[in-house]
């Protein structure tokens, strides 16, 4: 049994998601908007808190939570749900400017500062992956089409985040060449992908990605690391650099 904490929804809207990694030998630390909330879920291995997202502080507090409850825990998923989002803050509102910022960007630049400080603290093997399930902005829609489907576009903000995540994934993945402790996993899911509209099946297979991950027979390069794969492509397997780790 593996142990995984992710972010990006919070329960209860993230729990078909975290089922979804339950479901492949995992006990799930993630966040939840409720604390009074977080016990409704253990019976199914999930378990979670709330966390203030504009806060480094409170980042940090997340992170010694899930460790406290799970020592040995190994896995950090980043979760970027653009259609998601889109809901949230679908009109290009002034006064959504701040709130979609502190949710959609800070939230995620804060938590990935806070995790590679702890990491590299810890210096155990451990995997970062990230998830983005991406959503077309109104130029793409304009300039490249949407295969037949009648879609409204994601809004500027979100676009915008959208955009900040997949840097932030993306110049994270770098740091393997220098983190011999640390792998990494960027995973892309647009709207035409056949997992889109599955919660548990999207993180049912980006669970067994990680375990692929695990289970490489040499340790990642930069460029491996940096390499995006299409939600449901099959990643290699090998002998593992993690068979020390639970």
């Amino acid at each position: 049994m593996s142990d995984i904490l992710f972010i990006g929804k919070d329960l209860p809207d993230s729990i078909d998601f975290a089922e979804g990694l339950a479901s492949i030998n995992r006990n799930v630390f993630t966040s939840t908007k409720d604390e009074t909330e977080a016990e409704n879920f253990a019976a199914e291995n999930i378990f979670s808190a709330t966390w203030n997202k504009t806060s480094a502080i409170s980042a940090r507090s997340f992170l010694i939570k899930a460790e406290t409850k799970f020592p040995d825990i190994n896995e950090y998923l980043l979760y970027f749900d653009s259609y998601y989002y889109s809901t949230k803050f679908e009109l290009d509102k002034t006064e959504y400017v701040t709130a979609a910022t502190d949710s959609l960007i800070s939230s995620y630049q804060l938590f990935i500062n806070e995790l590679l400080s702890r990491l590299e603290q810890k210096k155990e093997p451990s995997v970062i992956a990230f998830m983005a399930k991406t959503y077309p902005s109104k130029y793409e829609v304009l300039h490249n089409g949407t295969k037949g489907v009648n879609i409204h576009p994601a809004s500027n903000i979100v676009s915008a985040a959208q955009e900040a995540f997949l840097s932030l994934a993306e110049n994270t993945s770098t740091l393997v060449g220098e983190r011999p402790y640390l792998s990494v996993l960027l995973s892309k899911c647009d709207y035409t992908n056949e997992f889109f509209s599955s919660e548990k099946q999207l993180a049912s297979w980006l669970a067994q990605g990680i375990d692929s991950i695990k289970g490489m027979k040499n340790h990642q390069t930069a460029k491996q690391a940096g390499t995006w794969v299409k939600a449901g492509a099959k990643i290699p397997t090998g002998l593992s650099l993690f068979s020390l780790v639970r």
